[in-house]
């Protein structure tokens, strides 16, 4: 594994973090076994994964915690908390509640990063104000050591709450949609998250379009037929087959998280995964060098200006902490 500081937090992690929510949720939401995600989580950390990204609204908070139950001193947990049940705003005391039983189910006295969860634009300065003050009442307490916040990117293309929230002082950790196809961060977010010396954990670097070519391939046509791409991208059955050489990425998963990892700004991709070759081939994506320099400023130059691809789904569940 390769490791780096996630930004002023000053925590060493790998660059390939375990991301425990998603369509697979670690297994369970394909129909795997507690147990197999539980042997999941500790295969990740044989393969070096020190980083485990969970949430309150995921369901896999008790599954982590006991893959994780006695290697706990190795490891950096993050999970999150959603301000919002549907439309309507929660209180501090809802915040709270979901930190204390997120910390029962992870069997641990502490998490490393304690975020707010897919933060609406809308909802920041409440966020701010309200929720915030609350949590540093508990991060006093030793609860959590570090506070961060989420995007929820399949609402917000253009990053506005995170254009703002990189500006304030508040958050340690900033999570970010960053891909092949939707690379707004690189101007909208990342400038300010290294200026404040925030770190920063990557999703949707491949999910939802670019493990499965026919997608990547009905999204061309789609951005053709509305002139943001040439149309000669809509008429080849491999869109991004010059991704794929000797010298360049194996397959379209490959250059995705290879091209996430060595973006200016990015701390840790994170990936999710049911199972455990396929977590053993995205780790190994994402030791791998960068993308050849020609390839890269191909995806910069085709793809540099789109908005929201692949993102459908992005959004999390507003479901209360349970």
């Amino acid at each position: 594994m390769d490791y780096v500081t996630l930004g002023r937090t000053g925590l060493k992690v790998g660059v390939a973090g375990l991301g425990c929510g998603g369509f697979s949720r670690l297994g369970l939401g394909t129909g795997k076994t507690e147990a197999e995600a539980v042997a999941l989580v500790k295969r990740a950390v044989d393969l070096g994964v020190t980083l485990f990204d969970t949430a309150a609204a995921y369901g896999t908070e008790a599954v982590v915690g006991e893959g994780l139950a006695g290697v706990r001193d190795r490891v950096v947990i993050t999970t999150k908390a959603n301000i919002l049940d549907g439309d309507k705003r929660l209180g501090p005391d809802k915040a709270v509640a979901s930190l204390d039983n997120s910390l029962r189910l992870l069997r641990t006295d502490h998490v490393d990063v304690f975020q707010l969860h897919g933060v609406r634009a809308a909802d920041y300065d409440y966020a701010v104000e309200t929720i915030v003050p609350a949590l540093r009442r508990e991060q006093a307490k030793g609860k959590f050591r570090y506070l961060g916040l989420t995007e929820g990117a399949a609402r917000d293309h253009r990053a506005e709450m995170l254009g703002r929230a990189v500006k304030d002082d508040h958050w340690d950790t900033a999570m970010l949609a960053f891909h092949m196809m939707h690379q707004h961060a690189r101007k909208a977010v990342l400038p300010g998250t290294m200026a404040k010396k925030i770190g920063t954990l990557v999703m949707f670097a491949v999910r939802n379009i670019f493990a499965r070519p026919e997608r990547v391939s009905a999204a061309m046509k789609e951005l053709a037929a509305a002139g943001k791409v040439p149309q000669s991208l809509a008429d080849t059955p491999e869109p991004l087959g010059f991704l794929l050489h000797e010298g360049g990425a194996s397959s379209l998963t490959d250059a995705a998280y290879r091209f996430a990892r060595y973006e200016p700004g990015v701390d840790v991709v994170l990936f999710g995964t049911g199972d455990a070759k396929h977590m053993e081939a995205n780790v190994a994506s994402l030791l791998k060098p960068p993308l050849p320099a020609a390839d890269r400023q191909r995806l910069i130059d085709l793809f540099g200006h789109l908005l929201g691809v692949g993102l459908v789904g992005a959004a999390p569940p507003q479901a209360k902490a349970g």
